[in-house]
């Protein structure tokens, strides 16, 4: 009989469930899904048990005609930046404030302050912010002080979901690197920190490995999933990192660019990566000694959504009655369009925007219009817009290496004329493995499989990925994309100023 690896990838908006085979084939997957809770003032919430059902959900459907003794190992990918407060029985004492819950900004404040010299950019990998955990953790303390008094410990998503397997606090250094609490270098809670935050540091779970054995599962929960007590616990990582890894990047500076919803520019490096204008963080990796740099921006994939939602509804109802992909018609639609866009600039800021801008009152905006643009034009400057703003994310990389090749993940990753924009634009060889869209789910099963001694080292990730196609820049519109991206970023220095009145 074969043996399994299974993977969890707990995400914003669900749970999916990845069984993958020792010699790396995806055997199959499901997605339980479940909701959040989003109300004014900065709140978004969810219930953990919520997660635990979903988790359990997915996981006796993906094993559906396995035999449960047969699965050696199971570990995760998680949402990070929560704060998630049980007591000492593993109860939960309100509902997780995951990352999208902005309510801390005055604790992020108050943080900034206390810490007065010590730069916490350089220690953290991070700026100070009201989406990281720590912040939240003193939010809880000063809004919700009976809570607070009753917390045992603060955990991270996927950290939730071991203690219902295992009974143990515990957490990754890749997560614990997106609270805002972790020493990078130290590898280690810092008390710098945490005496400026004010918050004791016993309410932190113990910190391990992403390949560490946590346990095997209790036979409460072995029951609950369907499996066996024999199947180990391995503890995983957070989905940032865990994204590096799926993409196939395990060696010194090897970089890779995922478009989904989001996304972002990463890799991996051997020391801790940061840059003189912060516009990229940095995390613990998973793969235990190395780092993950990301920049990461908000609206890419949303971006090209909003789009098609917008100029497409012919697409739309024609896909339908055809039964294809919109998008393989939008797709056709966009390469209509020349480089450039007649001229057609868009600033893809629909949400604010991380990296590079670092500013929450950006919005979007085309500007260039003229009679003779098309809805085609729309469309194609939008993903050029995106484009261009992850080559500015790019040219912070490049002040300190050389940046040829990247490999490209995440669902826009799939439309060949999203990769050839990407190329194009940010002037890069993009290199597409087969599974564009299980870079998470992969990443946790060869985290199981080194955890529960199946692989000697991570270099087993290429059992599981293999590139099948590569696009590489066109010269000849590399003059064009110069002259754009510099009006581009003149667009938005302009419009800079109107911002907060908008």
């Amino acid at each position: 009989m074969g043996k399994y690896l299974l993977a969890h990838d707990i995400g914003t908006s669900g749970d999916k469930a990845s069984l993958f085979t020792v010699e790396g084939e995806l055997v199959k997957s499901t997605v339980a899904s479940y909701d959040v809770n989003y109300q004014a003032g900065g709140v978004a919430e969810q219930n953990p048990a919520d997660w635990w059902q979903a988790v359990c959900d997915a996981t006796r459907k993906v094993i559906e005609g396995i035999h449960a003794e047969d699965i050696l190992a199971v570990s995760f990918s998680g949402q990070m930046q929560c704060c998630l407060t049980v007591d000492k029985n593993g109860n939960v004492l309100r509902p997780a404030m995951i990352w999208a819950d902005n309510r801390a900004q005055k604790q992020a404040d108050e943080l900034k302050k206390n810490l007065g010299d010590i730069d916490a950019y350089s220690l953290l990998g991070h700026r100070l912010s009201p989406s990281y955990s720590i912040e939240k953790l003193m939010w809880v303390r000063d809004n919700e002080p009976e809570i607070y008094k009753k917390t045992f410990k603060m955990l991270q998503v996927k950290d939730y979901i071991i203690y219902r397997m295992t009974g143990r606090f515990v957490t990754d250094y890749s997560d614990a690197s997106g609270t805002n609490a972790l020493d990078l270098e130290g590898l280690c809670w810092s008390d710098e920190i945490l005496e400026a935050a004010r918050i004791e540091k016993d309410k932190l779970p113990e910190l391990h490995k992403s390949t560490d054995v946590i346990g095997n599962l209790t036979e409460e929960a072995a029951e609950a999933l369907g499996l066996t007590t024999s199947t180990k616990v391995v503890c995983g990582g957070g989905d940032g990192p865990c994204s590096a890894l799926g993409a196939g990047c395990v060696e010194k500076n090897q970089m890779f660019l995922t478009f989904g919803t989001s996304a972002w520019i990463g890799g991996t490096t051997e020391k801790k990566f940061l840059d003189k204008d912060q516009v990229f963080f940095c995390f613990a990796h998973v793969i235990p000694g190395k780092y993950m740099p990301c920049g990461t921006m908000q609206s890419a994939g949303s971006s090209y959504a909003y789009a098609r939602n917008t100029f497409c509804g012919e697409e739309i109802r024609k896909a339908k009655e055809q039964g294809i992909s919109s998008w393989d018609l939008i797709n056709k639609l966009v390469s209509s369009s020349p480089a450039g866009a007649k001229g057609l600039v868009f600033l893809p800021y629909l949400t604010g925007e991380r990296a590079p801008r670092w500013n929450p009152d950006a919005s979007g905006s085309f500007m260039g219009i003229r009679m003779y643009h098309k809805r085609e034009d729309y469309i194609r400057a939008v993903l050029e817009g995106v484009a261009m703003n992850l080559e500015l994310i790019l040219q912070s990389y490049r002040q300190y290496m050389d940046i040829d090749d990247m490999i490209l993940t995440g669902g826009g990753a799939k439309g060949d004329i999203v990769a050839k924009i990407l190329s194009d634009v940010l002037n890069v060889n993009m290199h597409r493995p087969d599974h564009v869209e299980e870079a998470t789910s992969i990443a946790a099963a060869v985290i199981a499989g080194v955890g529960c001694g199946v692989y000697d080292d991570f270099d087993a990730i290429h059992r599981f990925l293999k590139i099948t196609d590569s696009v590489s820049p066109d010269e000849t519109v590399q003059d064009c994309y110069r002259e754009r991206k510099k009006v581009f970023d003149d667009v938005y220095q302009v419009l800079l100023p109107l911002y907060k009145e908008l």
